[in-house]
């Protein structure tokens, strides 16, 4: 069964409960983490996945809060002995920072490191990120302060669908990623350049004709009914909140 599972669901500041926003897409021979922030290992123990069952790691954009944490969480990968490869994805501003950074920590040098392979995500919209027989990933380009991508999560044996807007203003990339979706995860950081508030995001569900909001990528301090009441405001759904390890089933 396919599902996704909240890792961290807090806009760019964190507190204790809520580490700053990536998740995981996981199926039964595939296991992709949504963007890494801080160091995912313990927090992927706690939901008892090894981190060493990773098969791809897909990078929104290039902010600290979204891929600050890669160097380290590949150096531990390499300590724990991995062997396996791991694919990257990510736009070509993202890919391109990224190898910056790791070559400031002379990865290259790191004896015995396990293969990489960067892959870089056109952006031209509705570009195809992962296909298996049971897991779809496509991505398009979102308005954000710096190159930025949304994506489209489909389960072709079960027909279940979901996007996750990552951070973006109100734009119609996202309602056409999101078009139809069981679920929408989207940010609701509060309206601003690049950023969308909840009723925004309610706005956003409504036009697409998903099913379902799920509400990511906000304030911890702004309380939940607050954000469920601005998004029910523009969006007749069910809404809810994402919360740190939360998991979501992707079935029909």
């Amino acid at each position: 069964m396919a599902k996704i599972v909240f890792l961290g669901t807090a806009s760019a500041i964190a507190d204790q409960t809520h580490d700053n926003t990536h998740l995981l897409i996981q199926n039964e021979d595939r296991i992709v983490l949504v963007d890494c922030g801080g160091n995912p290992g313990p927090r992927l123990i706690r939901t008892g996945i090894n981190p060493d069952r990773i098969t791809d790691l897909l990078l929104t954009h290039f902010h600290p809060d979204h891929v600050a944490g890669a160097p380290l969480w590949l150096m531990n990968l390499w300590l724990q002995g991995r062997t396996q490869t791991l694919t990257v994805h990510g736009l070509e501003h993202t890919i391109q920072r990224l190898q910056a950074m790791l070559d400031l920590y002379e990865w290259g040098k790191w004896p015995d490191f396990f293969p990489v392979i960067f892959k870089i995500i056109p952006e031209d919209g509705n570009s195809l990120v992962i296909q298996d027989s049971d897991l779809v990933v496509t991505a398009s380009p979102v308005k954000h302060l710096l190159p930025t991508i949304g994506i489209r999560i489909e389960i072709p044996l079960s027909g279940a669908s979901a996007a996750y807007s990552s951070d973006t203003e109100p734009c119609d990339a996202v309602i056409s990623l999101a078009e139809d979706v069981d679920v929408l995860i989207h940010e609701a950081s509060g309206a601003s350049m690049g950023h969308s508030s909840a009723q925004q995001a309610g706005e956003i569900a409504r036009k697409s004709g998903a099913r379902s909001l799920v509400l990511i990528h906000y304030s911890p301090s702004t309380p939940e009914d607050e954000l469920i009441h601005a998004a029910k405001e523009a969006y007749p759904g069910p809404v809810s909140i994402a919360r740190d390890f939360d998991e979501f089933s992707l079935r029909s």
